[in-house]
């Protein structure tokens, strides 16, 4: 609530107060990857959680045809006409781009685009890795979705995220597979599968891992993933060139042994990255069937142990820590983490990697002494704990 109040004092401050108008409260949280590194967008599976932070907003109809207003605390304001919802390549990598993609998409699904204002705050940190982007284009949706009129069932989280990573995609310009969407919009602790891109998997879970005596972390580690753009959008592209010597289009469809045998000549023609970032598909897909097993059983101690080997994993073979160079801020982000917890709990790079956050799951009572000595090392902030959060993005009439 305190949230809502916050967003509504900038909607005020942005529009006035003097025109009575319906109130719209929309709220989209951040997520953490629990497992599943760099798999979802090659049909594999991954465990995802939705955390307690988000943006929230308020909205309202303006009466104009197709004028949309924004306020974003932090951010400025900005208007953007729908008349057109096509991608615009000036807006790419913008919330211009957001507020487009969306549109386009909930007029594909029969809704009728109308102006309306709406201002947002947010407590997810901007690039730090907690997928701000898919949060934003959740928001967007259920407001658009609750304000346009339209004869059209609701949108399912599924479909809201697919809706949702296809904006990402095509109006933003990041090259992202589902899970952040699908995380964002089902809430929860969610053990999704992607094989079936139009129609993915989800199983909920309802667990806190305090119950085991561990918290769960995130560092930001001081550069965002803009910086690494090339880098990252490298891995999906590496990865579907070996299936695509399959004539398979993602690994999920390429089996094991068949990829076992060719070995030698991907080697030749791909090089080595290409084909260590697929054996990094196959074992960390592994792994996390085998996490989801271990939280269902309660076992922490088999989570954790197979938490770190997907650590280990995604910077030796997926290779999304750190680039040549000197610049490394995830890596030496990682080794500060490691030098606090000597082994104990579990460290891993989180979500795209190279820039962005780091994950850490740290016994309770070494929470305050982690996050202190991090933030000395990082800066004031970098890291905290977080919660897990049922509620996934949602629109509420005030």
């Amino acid at each position: 609530m305190a949230s809502t109040d916050k967003a509504l004092r900038l909607f005020e401050d942005s529009y006035g107060t003097g025109t009575a108008r319906k109130l719209l409260s929309v709220h989209a949280p951040g997520r953490s990857e629990i497992a599943g590194n760099h798999t979802d967008h090659e049909g594999g599976h991954v465990i995802a959680g939705a955390l307690d932070v988000a943006i929230d907003g308020v909205a309202a109809a303006n009466g104009t045809a197709s004028t949309v207003r924004v306020a974003s605390e932090g951010h400025g304001s900005f208007e953007i006409d729908l008349s057109s919802t096509a991608p615009v390549e000036a807006e790419k990598v913008s919330t211009a781009a957001l507020v487009r993609g969306m549109a386009d998409a909930l007029t594909k699904a029969g809704k009728r685009v109308s102006g309306f204002d709406v201002a947002f705050t947010s407590t997810v940190p901007s690039g730090g890795g907690l997928s701000s982007s898919a949060a934003m284009e959740a928001a967007l949706g259920r407001a658009m979705e609750a304000l346009w009129e339209g004869d059209v069932a609701p949108v399912s989280p599924i479909g809201l995220a697919k809706m949702s990573q296809r904006t990402e995609n095509e109006w933003f310009g990041k090259p992202c597979g589902l899970m952040d969407q699908a995380s964002v919009c089902l809430g929860g602790l969610a053990h999704m599968g992607f094989a079936d891109a139009e129609n993915p998997t989800a199983e909920k879970l309802a667990l806190d891992f305090e119950d085991f005596g561990y918290s769960l972390c995130l560092v930001d580690v001081g550069c965002d993933h803009a910086p690494f753009t090339a880098d990252y959008a490298a891995v999906p592209v590496e990865m579907q060139q070996v299936a695509t010597e399959f004539g398979k289009k993602r690994l999920c469809e390429v089996d094991e042994a068949a990829f076992d045998e060719a070995l030698p000549a991907l080697r030749e023609k791909l090089g080595d990255r290409a084909c260590l970032r697929a054996v990094h598909y196959y074992y960390e897909d592994d792994l996390v069937e085998r996490r989801w097993a271990a939280l269902r059983a309660g076992d922490i101690d088999s989570f954790l142990a197979l938490t770190r080997a997907s650590g280990a994993s995604s910077a030796m073979y997926l290779q999304n820590v750190s680039t040549a160079g000197a610049f490394q801020p995830a890596m030496y982000a990682l080794g500060l983490a490691e030098r606090i917890l000597c082994g104990k709990g579990a460290v891993r790079i989180h979500g795209g990697g190279f820039g962005g956050s780091i994950q850490a799951f740290v016994p309770t009572d070494m929470v305050e002494t982690f996050a202190g000595r991090m933030n000395g090392w990082l800066g004031d902030g970098s890291a905290r704990k977080y919660q897990i959060c049922e509620e996934g993005a949602c629109a509420t009439w005030l």
